[in-house]
C-alpha cells in the first residue's frame, strides 16, 4: 500500500520519529531540509536551476520566460553574487538551433535572483523551445508557444487549483504536463501558508512571516517534479486566492503587521511565478487583473479576487474593489464576439447549505451579495452572451447555472461556472459529501452537480460551436504516477446558455447531479 505525503508525516508525529520531519521545521539547515523533503518525494533539478523554468502570459508577440537560480532550494538566502547574469534562448525547435531570440538578464538577490524575461516579436500560434544558462550550467528546456490572432478552430486548455504539498502527490500536474494544451490557468492556493511539523517539537503548525519563509514554501512546492513538468510543458496565466498569504485574509484589516507579511508573500509569489508584473517599481506588487485573447475564440478575463476586497458580509461590501469593478464592467460593455471565460478563483455561484437556509462560505462571492448581483445584471443587461466561468478553492467538483438573482428562480440564466476538483487538497470526506449533496441540490437550483471524493484537474476544448469541460481526475492521490481518467464531460452550446451533461459518461459516480 502507498502512502501520501500527509500519511508519512502523521506516522512520523504518532510514532515521535525523526526520520521524517516536515522540511521547512525550524532548526533544519537547507541541505537537511531538502533530505527531508527528498523523504516525502520531492527533488530538484541540478544547480543552479533547481527549480526549473516556466512560462506566462502569453500574447500574439511574446510571453514571459522565468526561471530562479537557487543552488540550495530551501535556503532563505542564496550563496551567489548580488546579481548574475543569465543568458536565454528562444527557438523554433526543441534542439535550440533556429533561434529567434537570445539575450541575458540579470538575477538579483533583491528578487531572490529570479529572471523574468519579457520577450517579444515573435510569431502569432506558433510554439517555441527556451533554455537559460548561467554560472556554467544549463537549463533544462522548456516548452511555450503565443497566442493566436484571426479565426482560430479551437482551443485547448487546462485549470488547476489547491495543491497542498502536505495533502499528497501531484499526480494531476504529470497529467496536465503530458496533455496537448494551448495553455494552462492556475486558479490560485498555489502554496499553503502553514503545514505540520514533526520531530522534536512535536505535530504542531508552521506558519510563514517573512520573505524568507514564503521563499522556502515555494521552493519546496517546486520541489514536486510533476509540477516542474506542467510549468516547463505549456504556458500558465496564474491568480492568487488566500493562502498564498493566510487563510481567508482581507486587505481591509490587519494593521502593519499584516501588511508587511502580505507584502513579503507578494514578492515572494512574484520571484517564483512567470508573470508579468508590468510596473517599473523595484519591488513588485503584482497586478493579476487583466485580458487575454486567444484569437477570436476565447476572450480570457482573469480576476483579482484578494488583493482589493473589503470585510465580508457588509451592505457595500466589495470582493473587487471599486477600480477592478469598474474594469470588468467596461470589459463587458466592449466584449467581442467571443467566447468569455471569466477566470475566478472562488465560487462565484450562491451556495446555501439548505433550502432556505444561510450561506456555507461567506468568504467566497456569497458573502458580497449586492456587488456579485450588480456585475451580473450588468453582465445581462449588456447582452453578453456565452459566459463561462471557471472557479478553483472548493477542493470538489460544481457546475452552476449563473444567474443575476440566484433567490429567484424565473431569473434568467446568463452563463455556467464549471469549479474544478483540486490537485491535493483535503477534500471533504465521502460520508460528508453523500449526505450533503442533495441538501445543496435542494437548497440550490441553479446547482447541476457536484462531486467531492476525486482530485484532478479541469480540461477545456472549446470550438465556435461548443464548450466541453472535462473533469479529469486520478486515481490515487498516494500513487505520484497516478493515471488519469475522464469522470465525466459538460457541454455548452454557442448562443444556448446553460450546460448538459455528455451521454456517454452520464452515468458516472456523483454526489448529486439534477435530473
Amino acid at each position: 500500500m502507498k502512502l501520501n505525503r500527509r500519511d508519512l508525516l502523521r506516522a512520523a508525529a504518532t510514532a515521535g520519529a525523526l526520520g521524517v520531519a516536515w522540511p521547512l521545521a525550524g532548526g533544519l539547515s537547507p541541505a537537511q531540509a531538502v533530505e527531508a523533503a527528498e523523504e516525502l518525494g520531492a527533488s530538484y533539478d541540478p544547480a543552479p536551476f533547481t527549480l526549473g523554468v516556466a512560462s506566462g502570459d502569453p500574447t500574439p508577440t511574446g510571453v514571459v520566460l522565468w526561471t530562479r537560480l537557487a543552488p540550495e532550494p530551501l535556503a532563505a538566502e542564496q550563496q551567489l553574487p548580488e546579481v548574475v547574469e543569465v543568458r536565454w534562448v528562444v527557438a523554433e525547435d526543441r534542439d535550440l538551433r533556429r533561434v529567434v531570440a537570445r539575450g541575458t538578464a540579470p538575477a538579483s538577490a533583491t528578487l531572490g535572483h529570479s529572471v523574468h524575461v519579457s520577450v517579444d516579436g515573435l510569431q502569432a500560434g506558433q510554439r517555441y523551445w527556451y533554455a537559460f544558462s548561467a554560472l556554467g550550467r544549463r537549463s533544462r528546456l522548456g516548452r511555450t508557444r503565443t497566442a493566436p490572432v484571426g479565426p482560430v478552430s479551437k482551443v485547448r486548455f487546462a485549470s488547476a487549483n489547491c495543491q497542498a504539498f502536505h495533502g499528497g502527490y501531484y499526480a494531476a500536474h504529470r497529467g496536465i504536463a503530458r496533455e496537448d494544451l494551448d495553455f494552462v490557468v492556475h486558479l490560485g492556493d498555489y502554496i499553503y501558508e502553514g503545514g505540520p511539523v514533526t520531530g522534536p517539537r512535536g505535530n504542531g503548525t508552521a506558519e510563514d512571516f517573512s520573505l524568507g519563509d514564503y521563499r522556502r514554501r515555494h521552493a519546496l512546492y517546486k520541489g514536486d517534479p510533476s509540477l516542474r513538468e506542467a510549468h516547463a510543458a505549456h504556458p500558465w496565466f496564474l491568480t492568487w486566492d488566500d493562502h498564498e498569504v493566510v487563510n481567508d485574509y482581507s486587505s481591509a484589516g490587519g494593521g502593519a503587521p499584516f501588511l508587511q507579511r502580505r507584502a513579503a508573500a507578494y514578492q515572494a509569489w512574484y520571484e517564483n511565478m512567470p508573470h508579468r508584473d508590468g510596473s517599473d517599481a523595484t519591488l513588485p506588487d503584482p497586478q493579476i487583473h487583466r485580458v487575454r485573447r486567444w484569437g477570436d475564440l476565447l476572450e480570457l478575463t482573469v480576476l483579482d479576487l484578494r488583493s482589493y476586497r473589503s470585510a465580508q458580509n457588509l451592505p457595500d461590501g466589495t470582493i473587487l474593489g471599486a477600480r477592478q469593478k469598474e474594469w470588468l464592467k467596461q470589459g463587458i460593455d466592449r466584449a467581442p464576439d467571443a467566447w468569455h471565460c471569466w477566470v475566478n478563483s472562488i465560487m462565484l455561484s450562491q451556495l446555501r447549505g439548505r433550502p432556505g437556509g444561510g450561506f456555507m462560505f461567506t468568504d467566497q462571492w456569497d458573502g458580497f451579495l449586492s456587488e456579485r448581483k450588480d456585475v451580473l445584471t450588468h453582465a445581462h443587461r449588456s447582452g453578453l452572451e456565452d459566459l463561462v466561468v471557471i472557479t478553483g478553492d472548493w477542493h470538489s467538483a460544481f457546475i452552476d447555472d449563473i444567474r443575476p438573482d440566484f433567490d429567484d428562480t424565473s431569473s434568467p440564466v446568463i452563463g455556467t461556472e464549471f469549479t474544478s476538483h483540486s490537485i491535493s487538497s483535503n477534500a471533504y470526506s465521502p460520508a460528508w459529501n453523500a449526505a450533503n449533496g442533495p441538501r445543496m441540490g435542494a437548497a440550490n437550483p441553479h446547482l447541476q452537480y457536484f462531486e467531492g471524493n476525486r482530485y484532478g484537474y479541469d480540461l477545456y476544448e472549446v470550438t465556435p460551436e461548443r464548450w466541453s469541460t472535462h473533469l479529469r481526475v486520478i486515481g490515487d492521490l498516494r500513487d505520484p504516477v497516478s493515471p488519469v481518467s475522464t469522470l465525466t464531460t459538460f457541454h455548452v452550446d454557442r448562443g444556448t446558455v446553460g450546460a448538459y451533461e455528455d451521454r456517454a459518461t452520464k452515468n458516472s459516480p456523483a454526489q448529486y447531479r439534477r435530473d
